[in-house]
């Protein structure tokens, strides 16, 4: 969903051509995809036959041709298929998080390591809503709300990011091969993976769709996935915003968490919904401080963070992660848990709407969030990177 908050845009210091397509987070190399410069930015607000023989000739003809009419249709629709583009992204530093403190590093439970203000050439490029890295926190799979797929890697310089490379851009496609926008399915908001199987969410029509990523990568033709009727009857454009699936070893290992951006109960919680698995079920998010849910993701550790947000032309912009006991989801659960980061606009946020956590070589969890620019020129496209120090 689009949020308005807005910070003046900036020369690009940084910038990556690109080389290769890039597999999905988890995936093995064969698989398929399942100098800094200081600068200072300002803020402007928060802003898809007649004879035997010859008779006999015929009848073969013809009863081979609806094979070869169907298998010239599938040669066309390969054909018509988008295929994916590579986009240059350029990167500019952001070496200081908090606006009014610049030496300042701590922030509640996470530590600032670095981040990146990414524009493109390339037009489609912004309005990210999910991202998703691999093990090591380099290949990513990340969607926008006008329903593209974008893959590439993030550069590091040691523990710093420099900038992303070999990015490419491509529609996520329908059962017919076309992309899903030509159903009128925008609003692609919440992605999460299941090893090789990629789960897409979307506003509006409220529907979860699944692609078999490992296999066909950003070719994958969606299939939409049945859905609890609650969730098919969320507001519009407050639909689902966050996907997590559980995997083996943790309290509800097999299930896909949906939670909702603003759907409220009775009580004006936040609605969520615990799909397969063994205790498939429904559940709320206490919503507190009109705080609304962008995404969410699983830790090693059994806990499950959500970011969420809030505007309003008094207050201004905000962002916050909440730790959530994942052993507290049940059927019928109304859970909460303590915040651990709280930012506004005195510090380098926009309009956070993604967020991943991965290990790194030292074995700190590193959260990676990223922003959604509505494709507005009064705000950006930043990718934000924090150890959570208190885990």
């Amino acid at each position: 969903m689009r949020r308005s908050n807005a910070r003046s845009a900036e020369p690009e210091e940084h910038s990556a051509s690109n080389a290769a397509p890039t597999p999905a987070p988890g995936s093995s190399p064969g698989q398929a995809p399942s100098p800094q410069a200081g600068g200072e930015t300002t803020r402007r607000g928060f802003i898809a036959g007649s004879l035997a023989l010859g008779g006999l000739a015929s009848v073969q003809v013809f009863s081979q041709r609806p094979a070869l009419a169907q298998a010239a249709r599938a040669e066309r629709d390969a054909d018509a298929v988008p295929a994916p583009e590579r986009i240059q992204v350029r990167a500019r530093p952001i070496e200081s998080f908090d606006l009014r403190d610049r030496a300042g590093r701590r922030f509640g439970a996470l530590q600032f390591r670095s981040g990146l203000m990414l524009t493109s050439p390339f037009r489609g490029f912004g309005g990210l809503s999910a991202l998703r890295l691999d093990p090591q926190g380099e290949r990513f799979v990340a969607i926008s709300d006008r329903g593209v797929w974008f893959t590439g890697r993030i550069v590091y310089n040691g523990a710093e990011m420099t900038g992303v490379a070999d990015v490419e851009a491509a529609p996520l496609l329908g059962p017919d091969g076309q992309p899903l926008t030509k159903r009128k399915w925008y609003d692609s908001e919440a992605l999460a993976f299941d090893g090789a199987t990629a789960y897409v969410g979307y506003e509006r029509v409220n529907q979860i769709v699944k692609f078999d990523f490992g296999r066909d990568g950003v070719r994958a033709m969606g299939q939409p996935v049945a859905v609890p009727p609650g969730l098919r009857k969320l507001p519009n454009n407050k639909g689902i915003e966050s996907l997590v699936v559980v995997p083996k070893g943790l309290p509800l290992a097999g299930t896909l968490i949906a939670i909702s951006e603003r759907g409220l109960d009775a009580d004006r919680n936040i609605i969520g919904f615990l799909i397969g698995g063994k205790t498939p079920g429904q559940f709320a998010v206490r919503r507190t401080d009109d705080f609304d849910v962008s995404d969410a993701v699983l830790l090693p550790s059994g806990q499950l963070l959500i970011l969420e947000r809030k505007f309003s032309w008094i207050q201004g912009g905000h962002i916050r992660i909440r730790r959530i006991a994942l052993s507290t989801l049940t059927p019928g659960a109304v859970v909460d848990g303590p915040v651990l980061f709280n930012a506004d606009l005195g510090q380098e946020i926009d309009n956070m709407e993604g967020i991943d956590a991965h290990l790194d070589a030292a074995g700190d969890t590193v959260l990676t969030m990223v922003s959604d620019d509505n494709f507005s020129m009064l705000q950006r496209t930043l990718l934000l990177q924090f150890t959570l120090v208190d885990d």
